[in-house]
């Protein structure tokens, strides 16, 4: 019987990494932040189920919070996930980047690359995700052309450094509504399991469902009108920008420490 191809998956990111807006209900978490499970705890999950197979685990740590960029992933999460002893890492990042006016897609991608030579000279695998097309909110639908650059950039770099790639971009599912939560940024727990699946099969690992789960698309998104979406989500995050503040401020990660995956998926 084969070995287990991961042992230890270490998740680098921002909110959507972090798992904002999927809330874990049942599923058992480790730490005490919020219950938000996220799309990397499930692909953690997935992972666990398909070394099973060969008789192994995975341990899974999860560095990302919200609001980070990706100089915190270069500077920050990317040496940490080294000294944990990773052997997957996952990169999702550039959202909060590309969402300022000086957000360079060239110089963001020439930084990022940075980190993750050190994690390819480190022998370590890396999943490396492109950024989501913006059309699917009106408001960021000016950012498509930045987003398209980064992401022409980010595909040099899996080229150039036999990384794993996880083109969010390509993924029809997420031109549904249903994908998205009230905010209009984040995803819902079914864009979440969606988005785990691809992840899995971007690895090459066999992905289903847990018995009852529900389809992923036929989850119900929540829709509010657009005024109360200003006062309730526009205005307080213009407000945090021009103080040059997130909601991620002195928050530690989610996961810093490797744990064993358990009930996750």
């Amino acid at each position: 019987m084969a070995d287990a191809r991961w042992h230890r998956y270490v998740a680098l990111g921002d909110s959507i990494t972090e798992g904002l807006c999927d809330p874990a209900g049942s599923i058992a978490l480790a730490g005490d932040r919020e219950p938000w499970i996220g799309w990397a705890d499930r692909l953690a999950g997935i992972l666990d189920r398909d070394a099973a197979i060969s008789g192994g685990g995975i341990e899974f740590a999860n560095l990302a919070v919200r609001g980070r960029r990706v100089r915190d992933v270069v500077d920050e999460q990317i040496p940490a996930a080294i000294d944990l002893g990773s052997d997957l890492v996952s990169i999702l990042i550039g959202g909060n980047d590309l969402m300022t006016p000086a957000g360079d897609p060239d110089k963001l991608a020439a930084e990022l690359e940075r980190g993750v030579a050190r994690l390819r000279a480190a022998k370590i695998d890396v999943l490396l995700a492109t950024s989501f097309d913006p059309q699917f909110a009106f408001f960021l639908k000016p950012l498509r052309g930045k987003a398209a650059v980064f992401n022409a950039n980010l595909w040099s770099i899996v080229r150039a450094h036999g990384t794993y790639s996880l083109d969010l971009w390509g993924i029809r599912e997420f031109r549904d509504r249903s994908m998205w939560s009230e905010d209009r940024v984040h995803l819902t727990s079914a864009g979440h399991r969606v988005l785990a699946r691809h992840a899995a099969h971007s690895l090459g690992v066999s992905y289903w469902e847990l018995p009852g789960q529900p389809p992923a698309v036929h989850e119900a998104h929540g829709s509010i009108r657009t005024s109360t979406w200003l006062r309730r989500y526009a205005l307080p995050w213009a407000a945090r920008r021009l103080r040059g503040v997130t909601t991620g401020d002195r928050l530690p990660p989610k996961l810093p420490a490797p744990a064993r995956v358990a009930g996750r998926g």
